[in-house]
């Protein structure tokens, strides 16, 4: 808001008093010069986008809950209006329009789903998909449905409380939030631990179509590979079933292997990857080292090493699949989300990071894999390929 400075002498003329006022009115209350007011008013609307950033989640988990998108998706794709949606809400006898209307209405700003208003004004806006919300079609092979579900629980939203407090005096904010850590909980809680297989698995379906089209060579020469923390075995059976000839070794914490279903060509072996990883000729780890600490993640590159049955004939590797950070000015489709995904590791995982490319290469060589190759896939992360010698 522009403010004049009041004059301290009595009411000027009216020529005096307009050149006063020209003199004064570039300064707010603040200081600020009038070139800047429109900055700080876009600074002010950035700030509002921050603080409210929660309703754009939660209004998609509505209409995941809702399966807004499979209802448009049973339509054959095409445009529906709002009347059909909410008559194929389930579990819903007399669902509340306004209400519905009201959440279409930012999930269409924000472009998860298209509108279209008839042009004689005669009809009912028209609702369709769009790249977005083809993501969160429940029925679809490829979806983030599940991660959209447990992202957005109550249980993982808890520990973003403790974020301030963590700065103060250390600690963990999902252990200050649930008493216990991740991995601990959800051993003792079956229902978080199936949303958390879910989510899981929902990603790297993704990730390892990614994989497979960027990296398919890589496996051809893998005659054993093991999948460290392979949950329940989905990753590891989707590049058996792409290469027959690859033995997979599904690697995880009993309580996970335990609920793993049979897949072909696949064993699921439980234990502890701090201890001892099963032998192999390739090491698959995805999305496993950014929930550790550096000392931590050491360790496993170690037992890496040891579990690679490298010769004279054979090369023995390590497959890492892991986001890179591209550094404070990187600008690439993912670089928000991967700075987002930092503090995610920080808020639910004990010393937990996303790391730069530099930061790799210091682990890789501590842990005894002194050579390396990054490539990029059509995914959230890039695959570290890293070599013993």
């Amino acid at each position: 808001m522009l403010v004049s400075i009041p004059s301290p002498t009595a009411p000027l003329s009216g020529k005096i008093q307009r050149e006063r006022e020209r003199e004064t009115e570039t300064e707010t209350m603040e200081g600020v010069k009038e070139g800047d007011v429109n900055a700080m008013l876009r600074g002010q609307a950035e700030i509002w986008r921050c603080v409210l950033g929660f309703v754009d989640s939660m209004a998609l988990k509505c209409a995941v809950e809702l399966r807004i998108a499979d209802i448009i998706h049973s339509h054959g794709g095409r445009p529906v209006t709002l009347a059909q949606i909410a008559q194929s809400i389930d579990g819903s006898p007399s669902p509340d329009l306004p209400y519905l209307y009201r959440i279409m209405r930012l999930l269409v700003r924000r472009n998860i789903f298209s509108v279209h208003r008839p042009s004689d004004d005669g009809g009912d806006p028209l609702y369709g998909l769009t790249n977005l919300s083809r993501w969160l079609i429940q029925d679809s092979e490829l979806n983030l449905v599940p991660m959209v579900i447990m992202k957005n629980h109550p249980l993982q939203l808890a520990p973003w409380h403790y974020l301030g407090q963590c700065v103060r005096e250390g600690g963990i904010p999902f252990q200050k939030a649930h008493g216990v850590e991740l991995w601990e909980f959800a051993g003792d809680n079956p229902e978080f631990n199936k949303m958390f297989n879910d989510a899981m698995a929902c990603t790297a379906k993704i990730i390892t179509k990614a994989v497979l089209e960027a990296y398919g060579d890589g496996f051809r020469g893998v005659e054993c590979m093991v999948d460290v923390g392979g949950g329940t075995g989905g990753v590891v059976a989707e590049i058996v079933r792409a290469y027959p000839h690859v033995q997979g070794i599904n690697f995880d914490l009993p309580h996970v292997v335990a609920t793993a279903p049979a897949h072909d060509g696949v064993e699921h072996v439980g234990g502890n990857m701090f201890d001892a990883i099963p032998k192999a000729d390739a090491v698959f780890l995805k999305w496993i080292l950014h929930d550790w600490g550096d000392e931590d993640c050491v360790k496993i590159l170690r037992n890496c090493r040891k579990a690679i049955a490298s010769s004279d004939q054979k090369l023995g590797k390590l497959i890492i699949v892991d986001l890179v950070l591209l550094g404070q000015n990187g600008d690439s489709l993912f670089e928000d989300v991967s700075v987002r995904f930092d503090l995610l590791m920080m808020a639910h995982q004990s010393g937990g990071k996303e790391r730069t490319e530099a930061e790799w290469k210091e682990l890789l060589q501590q842990g005894g894999f002194p050579r390396y190759n990054i490539i990029k896939i059509q995914a959230l992360p890039s695959i570290i390929e890293a070599f013993p010698q």
